[in-house]
């Protein structure tokens, strides 16, 4: 029976926590502060950068094609900067913060000196309070949901999938992105058919094209590890590969894991160091923490 309020909901970030690590998944994705009822999430300085940039780029979306580029977008930048400036960014120090911005800078000069596809026409999935969405099985009672960044419309009335990177490193080809996102276009915009999907690496200004996988392929593969995660759920057990965590030696687990576990000693009174510090709540209704 399906209940999307007690449904398993999957998207590629909560499959790829799993993916790394069960525990990670658990402590980022399900566990909630008792005392506030609230996920916890970490703020990190590559996050910051690649929100304020997706930010400025998915905000050209709601203008007309002809007129997006009427606009400052290097204002706009330091506008979404400001947003997560200092720790609200994860940012340690002002000479990190610095190098971060300037990175970002960068990204936003190559747009601009070059708009590729930004001037054309653009599709949009289906989206109300929740991001675009749908029940990958209804028998197991799933959702996968998830926000493509820009999907192009082609002169010839297909579509092309792009998605804005940020970081330096290329994206594995096991990842589960494009066969999500190739999911979500078949289905919430069935109409026109997925011809192309591509990376843009905003830094470098490369843009890699990459093979899409047949709707069957990528239904197999995504809808594998979303029992995967259903699974755990059911049966309470997310054990990280590398051991479970010792809070009084802080040795065990792994680099994924660990980080989040090293949060519930510091609300526990059990660290006491300053090496989390709490920033607050954030847009997803998040207790969101630094690592310092």
């Amino acid at each position: 029976m399906t209940d999307k309020y007690t449904a398993v909901w999957v998207s590629h970030s909560s499959m790829g926590d799993f993916l790394k690590c069960p525990r990670l998944y658990y402590l980022h994705n399900v566990y909630k502060d008792p005392a506030t009822g609230r996920k916890m999430s970490i703020v990190t300085p590559h996050m910051a950068l690649g929100t304020a940039v997706h930010c400025v780029l998915e905000d050209l979306a709601n203008y007309p094609s002809e007129e997006r580029f009427d606009r400052d977008l290097r204002a706009r930048f330091e506008e979404e900067w400001m947003k997560v400036s200092g720790l609200k960014g994860g940012f340690t120090s002002v000479e990190q913060e610095e190098e971060f911005k300037m990175r970002g800078k960068e990204m936003i000069n190559n747009v601009i000196k070059d708009h590729k596809f930004l001037v054309n026409k653009r599709v949009k999935l289906p989206k109300e309070k929740m991001n675009p969405n749908f029940f990958l099985s209804e028998e197991d009672n799933i959702i996968l949901n998830g926000q493509v960044d820009w999907i192009e419309f082609l002169p010839d009335e297909t579509l092309h999938i792009v998605d804005f990177k940020t970081g330096k490193r290329e994206e594995s080809e096991s990842s589960l992105q494009l066969p999500i996102y190739l999911l979500l276009c078949n289905k919430l915009r069935p109409q026109w058919k997925v011809s192309k999907a591509s990376y843009w690496y905003l830094e470098s200004d490369k843009i890699v094209e990459k093979e899409l996988p047949d709707a069957e392929t990528a239904y197999a593969h995504v809808y594998d590890v979303a029992r995967q995660v259903k699974e755990a759920r059911e049966k309470g057990e997310f054990h990280c590969p590398k051991g479970p965590y010792d809070w009084e030696t802080a040795q065990g687990g792994c680099i994924n894991c660990r980080p989040y576990e090293k949060i519930l000693q510091w609300k526990q009174g059990k660290l006491d160091d300053d090496s989390v510090v709490s920033i607050g709540v954030g847009g997803f209704n998040q207790d969101m923490y630094v690592m310092k």
